[in-house]
């Protein structure tokens, strides 16, 4: 597939292998890590038109149904592909630039006044980088939180990962009417354009969202039947701040804005407090991302507290923060957290953290995250048999405490192989090539001066 970054040069950085809907493939002999942390071993998964079509015992299956392509998995794990629940894709662009520095430090003084100089082709390239990033670590969907949403589109169409879009929304910006009107006729244009693509109404979060920004935009979601996707509570100094100014904790405004009347993605919540559990929802869900709590410095806060009354799985921030798109990692990160913080090693145990990190799944419209007949086919088949995880007692914990994109052996969405044998469908040569070249603009360009402070 040849990719043309707004007029330039033409850029060969995505070979999709598959593309043939019709296509009946067969996973031999495989051991099926479900979705409840069971393991169903000697099975053979059949998967055609985007669709897992039949789960047989293989030592019963006979043969009728015929494929044009057998993998034999008899060493191999067939998971579910993994959720990213919260990511800002194109800062893959910033990865490493803004490192050991205060949160204050890492909004206003580096990403924002970064920020406000990109590209178009800084966000496309950043977006392909993380998505090239998420599918080595068998991440099949993912939800976005970014503006330059047009180039967002474009990567996940391009590269036929799924992807749930919440173009950012800031309230407080000269320009919101616009912006707002904007988002709205973008979403509306392209809401039906793939089965690969959703969205969400992005407003930041309540800080930059002030005033009755924040409702206006809770309005159109419920006006355009939209579930929204913001950040609540990441700091205390936020929780503070929002309760001096308002008497209210972030949560609290959101809900005098009328947002748990909508399907609630929560980026972060990590300084929820008992008080907000009130206004949760069977439909609010939580995308939690520690690694970024810990490199900023972030503190303990409420969720370790009350994680058990959430709705959560896992999502891994912008890799500015995170510097890292893997869930798996962010997962492993929280149980050992939660460990480490109660004092209590039974706890947080690998097949309840396993439950987590795939119940994300059920944020997204996809139906995705089961292994069934019917349920769309986004799988990852991991291949354990590495010094990294071997020998394997338990293939969960192996793929939580030691796993790493090398044993990521193939990922699958919707039928189609987005990584094959090991390997990317992408030239990833060419793809660092034209990041490489953006890094060196970005640099010299500067920074910009950000309309909005944290």
């Amino acid at each position: 597939m040849k990719v043309v970054c707004n007029g330039s040069a033409e850029l060969n950085c995505w070979k999709r292998k598959g593309d043939i809907v019709d296509k009946t493939i067969l996973l031999k002999n495989a051991s099926l890590l479900t979705e409840d942390a069971k393991c169903v071993q000697n099975q053979n998964l059949y998967v055609r038109d985007g669709k897992i079509l039949k789960i047989l015992d293989a030592s019963k299956d006979s043969g009728e149904i015929p494929a044009e392509e057998t993998i034999d998995c008899s060493r191999y794990y067939v998971s579910p592909g993994i959720a990213n629940l919260h990511a800002h894709t194109a800062m893959n662009i910033f990865k490493g630039i803004a490192e050991d520095v205060t949160a204050d430090a890492w909004f206003n003084e580096m990403i924002w006044p970064y920020e406000s100089k990109m590209t178009d082709e800084d966000i496309y390239t950043g977006t392909l980088l993380g998505i090239a990033e998420m599918l080595n670590n068998g991440v099949t969907v993912f939800a976005d939180h970014y503006f330059g949403e047009e180039q967002v589109l474009r990567a996940v169409k391009e590269t036929g990962i799924r992807g749930d879009l919440a173009p950012t929304l800031f309230g407080a910006s000269s320009d919101f009417p616009e912006r707002m009107a904007k988002v709205r006729e973008f979403i509306t244009e392209h809401r039906e354009d793939s089965d690969r693509v959703a969205f969400h109404m992005g407003p930041h979060a309540n800080y930059t969202c002030p005033g009755d920004t924040l409702g206006q935009i809770v309005d159109a979601a419920r006006d355009m039947k939209l579930p929204i996707h913001l950040h609540v509570s990441e700091e205390d100094v936020q929780v503070e701040k929002a309760r001096e100014e308002t008497g209210l904790t972030p949560f609290g405004i959101l809900d005098r804005a009328g947002g748990f009347d909508c399907p609630v993605l929560v980026g972060h919540g990590l300084w929820i407090e008992e008080e907000d559990l009130k206004f949760l929802k069977e439909d609010t869900w939580f995308a939690f991302c520690p690694k970024t709590y810990l490199k900023l410095a972030s503190g303990k806060g409420g969720f370790f507290d009350y994680y058990k009354s959430l709705n959560f799985g896992f999502g891994t921030d912008g890799a500015a923060s995170s510097n890292t798109l893997n869930p798996v990692e962010q997962a492993r990160l929280f149980a050992l957290l939660g460990k480490y913080q109660d004092r209590d090693s039974s706890k947080y145990a690998a097949e309840e953290i396993w439950k987590h990190l795939m119940s994300g799944h059920r944020a997204f419209p996809f139906g995705t995250g089961r292994i069934a007949e019917g349920a769309p086919a986004d799988l990852v088949i991991w291949d354990l048999y590495q010094p990294d995880t071997f020998p394997v007692y338990s293939p969960i914990s192996a793929i939580l405490y030691s796993s790493s994109s090398r044993n990521v052996r193939y990922t699958m969405v919707g039928g189609d192989f987005l990584k094959y044998d090991g390997k990317l469908g992408i030239d990833e040569r060419e793809l660092m090539e034209r990041a490489v070249s953006l890094q060196k603009a970005l640099l010299a360009r500067g920074k910009g001066k950000a309309e909005i402070f944290y």
